[in-house]
């Protein structure tokens, strides 16, 4: 948070984007081992739904970064 608060503009939203880019695939690689080594059959249709929202919202970032 204290390297977004140095930025504006359009280096914020770059900054931004790379954290938040950044903090997803920190999600879909911590759900990814629940598919590998899970029991629970709800928690692995949660890390499911994680995995995919989460690549879904990375794609969507890195468009957003590409356009700036």
């Amino acid at each position: 948070m204290a390297d977004l608060e140095e930025r504006s503009g359009t280096d914020f939203d770059r900054r931004f984007l790379e954290l938040m880019i950044a903090h997803h695939q920190g999600a879909v690689e911590m759900a990814q081992p629940l598919l590998e080594e899970g029991e629970n059959p709800q928690a692995i249709d949660l890390a499911k739904v994680i995995i995919d929202d989460q690549q879904t919202e990375i794609r969507k970032m890195e468009e957003m970064l590409s356009d700036l």
